[in-house]
């Protein structure tokens, strides 16, 4: 009998990133063993571990290369997508060393969690084949129901934890007989294969249980993302989860998703385009409509910031429907930016709470400019960009999906988006109204830890450097 996979099909030099994290991750569980109460240690082998997995994942010479019979692919795009996921798993645990203590999160298996979480990201954005996304999605998903519930006796958080499960495990269910579908149509699991079955076969672009499957697809991919109409998790979750855990899920798990998203449009059934242009067409819309007019009802600021992440769904997922090579880079370069002004805000969030009492109400930001100018500042950069106003990251990634949207003839698409960006402005800045024209209401009680303003000034930088001087990572994501 024939081995499933031959051994010169595995190409473990390509697969560096996932085996090397995975070994830092297993390393810090054993750690924790003897490590007692004191997680130092473990901060500082997980964030190695991030780093070795950043460089081993150009130790693969040339690009592209696959692994597992073309499974799992090596390439410009998933190289990128890897250097934003370790990025954003150090920033959140970075983030996460003096809030956790703050808080009382005692618990060892975060930081593992953390990088298995970032292990499902990589096979995500790297996967080339059906059966990847899904073991991608399930790591992703479950490390992410653990930690939305890692305070134990906290019932915010019990409760998101929760919700996430059931209304995860729902979604999952989708996607997972979405696959089974377009398997049971074409043949095959890998997206190469069925995009040429769709090519060679007449009718295919017709075909009732191939297009079902799409369509199950969409649901279970959506919620990932969270796009509306499948987005009611994000608010509980992002309010419920500890601030450092929002902060992750609303960048490294949203761009790996994206990073599946784009893959199977663009490669697997471009030719069905016409099919589900119109469907993604509508989830966008809704996505920027329904998250932006969430977020003006909003007073708590995590929930305000959920609907925000809603929006950028649907900004996002026009990078989707144009499938140019434009479209990727644009992907690319929204993910960055979007990752350092995420960060700086929940890190501004979690610099103004304290131990029980997490200060996210935006009546708690009133007068923060008198007391706390540079913060206040700060916050302000960030909210302003992810509005999109210039110079800054969010204007320039905007600008550059939109861009590209134009040049595939989806004007009416764009016109709608740029009108959804400027009723963002309204609630982004009405906590600039807060901080700046209302009297401050008591003492602010920072908690001016140094990781955590080290995090804000790495936010302030790649903010202010990708808006004015664009063009070194512009060319990076071109390449």
């Amino acid at each position: 009998m024939e081995p499933i996979l031959a051994p010169e099909s595995i190409d473990l030099i390509a697969l560096a990133p996932v085996l090397v994290l995975s070994v830092f991750a297993m390393g810090v569980l054993v750690l924790d063993l003897w490590g007692g109460k004191n997680k130092t240690l473990l901060m500082f082998v997980s964030l190695v571990g991030l780093l070795m997995t950043a460089i081993s994942a150009f130790a693969k010479h040339p690009i592209p290369a696959s692994s597992f019979t073309d499974s799992y692919v090596v390439d410009h795009m998933s190289l990128f997508f890897i250097c934003i996921f370790t990025l954003s798993s150090a920033l959140t645990i970075l983030l996460s060393i003096e809030y956790n203590e703050r808080e009382g999160i005692k618990t060892g298996e975060y930081y593992a969690l953390i990088l298995l979480c970032t292990v499902g990201m990589i096979l995500l954005a790297s996967s080339t084949d059906l059966i990847m996304v899904f073991l991608g999605v399930e790591v992703v998903s479950i490390c992410l129901y653990v930690l939305a519930g890692i305070r134990r006796n906290n019932l915010a958080s019990n409760e998101a934890a929760l919700k996430y499960f059931l209304l995860g495990a729902f979604a999952t269910g989708f996607l997972l007989y979405g696959m089974t579908l377009v398997y049971g149509s074409t043949g095959s699991t890998n997206l190469f294969k069925i995009a040429e079955f769709i090519k060679t076969t007449d009718g295919a672009e017709s075909n009732p249980l191939l297009l079902m499957g799409v369509v199950l697809l969409v649901i279970g991919l959506g919620f990932k993302v969270a796009a509306a109409p499948f987005h009611m998790w994000a608010p509980d979750v992002y309010q419920g989860a500890p601030t450092p855990v929002t902060a992750f899920m609303a960048v490294g798990p949203k761009a790996a998703a994206f990073a599946a998203f784009f893959r199977f449009f663009t490669e697997a059934i471009p030719d069905l385009a016409p099919s589900w242009e119109i469907l993604l067409c509508t989830i966008a819309v809704l996505s920027m409509v329904v998250g932006n007019l969430g977020a003006i009802m909003q007073t708590n600021i995590k929930r305000m910031l959920a609907f925000s992440s809603i929006s950028h769904a649907g900004y996002l997922l026009i990078a989707v429907i144009t499938k140019s090579p434009l479209a990727g880079s644009s992907l690319l370069f929204y993910m960055l930016a979007y990752s350092f002004t995420t960060f700086g805000a929940f890190g501004i969030i979690i610099l103004l709470g304290r131990k029980g009492e997490e200060n996210l109400e935006l009546e708690g930001y009133s007068g923060l400019a008198y007391k706390h100018p540079l913060l206040a500042l700060s916050m302000t950069v960030f909210l302003l960009s992810l509005g999109g106003l210039p110079p800054f990251a969010g204007f320039v990634a905007k600008f550059y999906i939109f861009s590209a949207a134009i040049e595939e003839g989806f004007v009416t698409l764009v016109i709608i988006a740029v009108l959804n960006s400027a009723v963002s402005f309204y609630y982004y800045l009405k906590v600039v109204v807060f901080m700046y024209m209302k009297e401050p209401e008591g003492e602010f009680q920072l908690s001016l830890t140094p990781m955590t303003l080290f995090v804000v000034i790495i936010g302030i930088i790649g903010t202010i450097e990708l808006g004015i001087f664009p063009d070194t990572i512009i060319s990076l994501t071109t390449h």
